[in-house]
């Protein structure tokens, strides 16, 4: 009878059986099982022979019969896992959840991986003795994992170690260095001229470089030493058991390797090079890091001797003495801004003919923690090598404006980095600040050096284009020491040229530095731009300068700076 007959006869319809549990674990491609310890009977519900690939269901019957088609080296067994366990079940069972590689049969070519999730329950002894558990196959998720565990630990480009592993095993094979009292190396390796190659031919072309020598590296390496991708264009090689000798004979091999045959790449052959800095520890450092620095220092000294060589590290007591004058002073500069040890020091700048003060040049001061002032010229030297004088330049930016404010008939000038006139975070700040400080900006003076405003006139301008814009003066400090034409002074818009004190200090002994000095005066006013003679040392060359129309003197004979700020008690004719 069809279904539509009965309806119409009134009969019941007949509805269809709900699936047993072993039809669903059949559809979901799972399996459970239960094994009893003590007789090693593994019973199945499910299409177990459809999920793990059997012919035949008992070939899986006992534990045993299982435990033989699972891998020795896939991971931990069910039989470890239940077994040899060391929980104690305290009535609830001992939860289990492990993973293993299993194969149909001994025979057979097919792996695949296995996800087994069960409980054991222990008999009267204490003693697992039945267990129950679920079955699946993941070899989609097992592959995934496997993939980010190898990512984790590798370079993705190269395939060898990334930093964090190679640093790893730096780390272990330096302890051991150093327990056994023996030696190991460290090789810092760059391929040479990388930025232009990628220049001329691309990232792409630039990948297949870096890969093919990692390649070509691997094989030149002994077997238990380690290759990773230090950085962009760096690999590193740890030796283990490593003379100076025998690192010197490896480098030579690397170098040989990569040197000796043309790189294949999608852009056609190509010559390749690499330079090499080495190490030897703990000899000659007993940290990483002090192996890492080191390695750098041998691999710049080898670059800046030749290309495609190598160079072992060898100690420079100087150099080490100016790396320990370099961390005091770092940390001496950081403290002086955290304390608030930044100081300003007033320069007076004054007219040629009156002598009234038109400004006063701002100096920085650095104040040490026992009183006494730092030498200012090596705290800029170790800042400006450090990238620290930005922080510097803010600090003294902001005290400048906050005496320009407390000091309404105040007129001050004040020094800017190359670093911080090409950084636009500190043109922010400053405008920033002026803006909130009405009537500040018209007497400012922005103090660029002649080697910051040559080094890029089109970005230089600019800069000065916007102080300008905010009602600042711009002068041009050292000038006549570096190379600005005045073709490029008339460009760069300024309002004062300050000549560099090394021509005023000997223009009255050599002829050729007077009429310097006289033709760049003369030369600044046919362009409209103020000057300023510094190092003014005597009242003759005083004379001289006014006689020549100089606007400004600065230097000893109009007085030295001074760290005095209260300038209700200064002479306050500000010449206009």
């Amino acid at each position: 009878m069809t279904r539509e007959a009965r309806t119409r006869s009134g009969e019941p319809e007949a509805t269809p059986s709900e699936p047993d549990a072993a039809q669903i674990l059949a559809s979901v491609g799972e399996a459970a099982y239960a094994w009893r310890i003590d007789s090693d009977q593994l019973t199945w519900a499910g299409s177990v022979a459809d999920v793990l690939k059997v012919d035949d269901a008992s070939a899986v019957a006992s534990g045993r019969a299982y435990a033989r088609l699972v891998e020795s080296t896939g991971g931990v067994t069910r039989y470890e896992a239940v077994v040899k366990s060391t929980h104690t079940d305290s009535g609830a069972g001992v939860p289990y959840q492990i993973e293993y590689c299993f194969r149909p049969s001994l025979a057979s070519d097919l792996r695949f991986w296995i996800e087994d999730n069960g409980r054991w329950f222990a008999g009267p002894d204490g003693k697992p003795l039945r267990a129950q558990g679920v079955i699946r196959v993941i070899n989609e998720r097992h592959a995934r994992d496997q993939q980010l565990a190898f990512l984790a630990y590798s370079d993705g480009l190269t395939g060898e170690l990334n930093r964090w592993r190679l640093m790893q095993v730096l780390l272990r094979t330096l302890d051991e260095a150093v327990r056994l009292r023996a030696s190991c190396g460290f090789m810092l390796i760059g391929i040479d001229n990388l930025a232009r190659l990628n220049e001329a031919y691309g990232y792409a072309v630039v990948d297949e470089i870096i890969g093919a020598v990692a390649k070509r590296l691997r094989t030149k390496m002994r077997g238990r030493d380690s290759l990773g991708r230090y950085s962009g264009n760096k690999f590193g090689v740890v030796l283990a058991e490593c003379t100076p000798e025998e690192m010197t004979v490896a480098a030579d091999r690397l170098l040989a390797g990569v040197r000796d045959e043309l790189i294949p790449t999608s852009a056609g052959p190509l010559a390749v090079t690499i330079t090499i800095g080495g190490i030897t520890a703990p000899r000659h450092a007993r940290t990483v890091e002090e192996i890492l620095s080191r390695a750098y220092d041998a691999l710049s000294a080898a670059r800046a001797k030749r290309r495609g060589s190598f160079m072992a590290y060898q100690p420079n007591p100087e150099r080490e003495a100016l790396r320990r004058a370099s961390v005091r002073a770092t940390d001496e500069i950081v403290a002086a801004l955290n304390d608030r040890r930044i100081l300003l020091a007033f320069e007076p700048v004054v007219d040629a003919t009156s002598r009234v003060p038109a400004f006063y040049e701002c100096l920085m001061r650095v104040k040490r923690a026992d009183g006494s002032l730092a030498p200012t010229h090596e705290i800029v030297a170790v800042a400006e090598k450090l990238g620290m004088i930005r922080l510097l330049d803010h600090r003294v930016l902001e005290m400048v404006v906050a005496e320009l404010v407390a000091a309404p008939q105040l007129k001050c000038s004040v020094n800017v980095s190359p670093d911080s006139t090409m950084d636009p975070d500190w043109a922010a700040g400053l405008t920033a600040l002026l803006r909130a400080n009405a009537g500040v900006a018209e007497r400012l003076i922005v103090e660029i050096t002649e080697t910051a405003a040559i080094h890029d006139v089109d970005d230089t301008r600019g800069f000065i284009t916007r102080l300008k814009d905010l009602g600042c003066r711009i002068a041009i400090d050292d000038f006549g020491a570096g190379n600005t034409s005045f073709r490029n002074l008339r460009r760069l818009g300024v309002d004062i040229v300050k000549i560099d004190g090394a021509f005023v200090q000997s223009m009255l002994k050599s002829p050729d530095d007077c009429a310097f000095v006289q033709t760049m005066i003369d030369l600044a006013h046919r362009l409209d731009v103020k000057t300023v003679a510094e190092w003014v040392q005597d009242e003759e060359a005083a004379a001289m300068l006014a006689g020549w129309s100089c606007d400004y003197l600065q230097g000893a004979l109009i007085g030295l700076a001074s760290t005095e700020s209260n300038w209700t008690q200064r002479d306050d004719r500000v010449a206009s």
